[in-house]
């Protein structure tokens, strides 16, 4: 299962699981129903759903509108009308009139998949004279953001590559064995142009991904090269060139033919093996091709450290496993070869199929893979550490609320600038055409999991009614410093989790809250409330400025959203009015990141400890066990 789809989940999470996953019974104690605390802001009856967004039309009939300038209304899932198409005004009966920039671009007609880069170059102006904002610049951003859902890369580029032009392809050359007439009347040097723009775009755009794309950095250094031959015939194109070549150097292509460079530094992973050195480094964008040490565990729990890549196979990591234990070819080809498992906390586990990649970063917050046969499959059991709980006295209870907000704040943006803006597209878009690693985003989407279930497994943990009151004042205090510090991922996942029915339950603790943080939670509430399409919390989003984090799992709700309610191809045209609607969702995560954020929590060496135990926070992710803890706390009647 995903971590959005768990997230979803949740108990105590505003956000609803998706249409197609049937709610499950809620956890309890025993055969009496958990008797939870009302909410402070709403009452007992369960609040209206929120409206689906209004996107393209569902089965994609609305009005071909391939190209918009920023002034004309696009609906999106942003827009809170909770009525959704009932409040929408009917379609005119004829589209109205296209729209043109300040260049005189106007849309180009619907196009099949392999006509519509074609119709881009030809909208691309010679001289390169688009403002910002322009018709033309916002089509090629648009194209390619989301060109893998109509084209897969490696044939993008090929595409590209043929249309630039070069001699003996169709064209008849002058008596003194000169370029094509054509390209003496400026066709041929526009095409170029447009060629450079588009390839520059790209290469600007996609940056570390290429580093995974084998074919497609073999067709871009075929037409680099083929590039940089006109640099002598065409003076005109040195900019572009030189802009080009400074491109190639920085981004590292991958060519199937080459050898991987020796002795490749190994990463460590999310929660590799809680080390201390680890955690406190600033963290770096992973790749599937980055190499990571982990561990796979045996029924009777011991394991076994390989290194693997994260995009690693099923097969492989097994391949690897057997290597480890010596197993004989034989062992392997009978009935006792080893199969691959997950094993959660609270004892879920689940047999992986041999084809399944990067299992690694899909795995739970407390779960583990586990390698046995068949036969020992029904007596695994999760790792004694998971199971049994210490209570006692954390950094939490010794750092200032201050402290632990800015290191939360820090250690989400690092992860939050490692994710790559193709990342959500690929995340939700990867039924379609193929799919690449989404690791950056599913580790913040677990993080964000993980500090939910954090706040619970502290509070939880906590025996003294005195010491768990002041706690829960502390974690109000520390969402609104997170809001304030405008990180709505953390603010977010804490109300979230103090909305846990294993912590909303806790009457006696809630009452000993001052009457001002009962306020200020009340405030909380409302803002993360669901209704409306989340309203309140996307008007406060629309006012702060960057640098901010948001709360991811709603992006990837519109963006579903987005994906389900209109068709990529209608009559074999690309709706490019949904390919616009995408890539607008893309450019906001552009705009959250596009100033750096000032903030340096690091300050005397006491803090290592506080930025330490934020980073690798130990949590509690079996519901079970939360509401055992709970009613032990508090049981029963209070």
């Amino acid at each position: 299962m995903k971590p959005l789809e768990k997230l979803l989940k949740k108990p105590g999470s505003h956000l609803p699981a998706r249409p197609s996953a049937a709610p499950g019974p809620a956890p309890g104690h025993g055969s009496a129903p958990a008797a939870r605390r009302q909410s402070l802001s709403r009452p007992s009856a369960s609040p209206e759903e929120p409206a689906g967004p209004a996107g393209p039309q569902p089965g994609g009939e609305g009005r071909w509108l391939e190209l918009r300038p920023p002034e004309a209304p696009l609906r999106s899932p942003d827009d809170p009308s909770p009525g959704g198409d009932r409040d929408r005004e009917p379609p005119s009966p004829e589209p109205p009139p296209a729209a043109r920039c300040c260049c005189g671009c106007g849309p180009p007609a619907p196009a099949p998949p392999e006509r519509l880069l074609a119709a881009l170059l030809e909208r691309l102006p010679a001289g390169g004279a688009h403002g910002r904002g322009c018709g033309a610049e916002s089509l090629l951003d648009d194209i390619v953001l989301t060109h893998s859902l109509f084209l897969p890369t490696e044939r993008f580029l090929q595409q590209l590559h043929q249309q630039y032009p070069c001699g003996g392809h169709g064209a008849s050359r002058g008596a003194a064995g000169g370029p094509p007439q054509r390209w003496e009347e400026g066709v041929g040097l526009r095409r170029k142009r447009a060629v450079l723009a588009v390839l520059l775009h790209f290469l600007e755009t996609y940056k570390g991904l290429l580093q995974e794309e084998e074919s497609a950095g073999k067709v871009i250094k075929e037409l680099y090269l083929l590039i940089m031959k006109d640099t002598s015939l065409y003076h005109d194109l040195e900019d572009e060139i030189l802009k080009l070549h400074q491109l190639v150097e920085t981004v590292e292509l991958r060519v199937a033919d080459e050898t991987p460079p020796p002795n490749k530094q190994v990463k460590p992973l999310f929660r590799h093996f809680r080390r201390i050195d680890s955690c406190l480094q600033t963290r770096v964008a992973f790749r599937g091709s980055d190499e990571i040490f982990c561990r796979v565990y045996m029924p009777d729990h011991s394991y076994v450290t390989i290194r693997s890549r994260l995009s690693a196979s099923v097969q492989d990591i097994l391949a690897s496993v057997t290597e480890k234990l010596q197993y004989s070819e034989e062992q392997s080809a009978r009935e006792d070869a080893l199969i691959l498992v997950t094993m959660a906390s609270s004892g879920e586990k689940a047999v992986l199929q041999p084809s399944e990649e990067c299992v690694f970063t899909t795995l739970g917050i407390n779960s583990h893979l586990f390698a046995c046969t068949r036969d020992t499959f029904d007596s695994l059991v999760p790792l004694p550490e998971e199971i049994q709980v210490v209570p006692g006295d954390t950094e939490i209870h010794r750092a200032e609320p201050e402290e632990i907000a800015n290191h939360l704040t820090a250690f989400h943006w690092e992860l939050f600038r490692c994710i790559h803006e193709l990342e959500f597209v690929d995340y939700v878009f990867h039924g379609e055409r193929g799919r690449r690693e989404t690791a950056n985003l599913e580790l913040l989407l677990q993080r964000c999991s993980e500090v939910q279930h954090w706040v619970g497994t502290e509070l939880l943990l906590c025996e003294s009614l005195g010491k768990r009151a002041h706690l829960l004042k502390k974690l109000i205090k520390i969402a609104a410093i997170c809001k304030q510090n405008q990180d709505m991922l953390s603010f977010y996942a804490i109300v979230i989790g103090l909305n846990n029915a294993a912590i909303s339950r806790l009457r006696l603790t809630w009452e000993k809250l001052p009457g001002k943080f009962k306020n200020l939670f009340r405030k909380f509430e409302n803002l993360t409330d669901p209704c409306r399409n989340h309203k309140t919390y996307r008007e406060v989003l629309a006012k702060m400025k960057p640098p901010l984090i948001p709360f991811l799992p709603l992006i990837l709700k519109d963006l579903t959203f987005l994906h389900e309610g209109s068709k990529t191809l209608v009559d074999g045209l690309v709706n490019v009015e949904k390919l616009h609607c995408i890539a607008e969702k893309v450019r906001t995560i552009r705009k959250y990141r596009s100033r750096p954020l000032c903030l340096d929590p690091d300050g005397p060496p006491g803090q290592l400890q506080t930025k330490a135990y934020v980073r690798q926070l130990r949590v509690i992710d079996n519901q079970n066990l939360l509401f055992e803890l709970s009613y032990k706390l508090e049981p029963g009647g209070q």
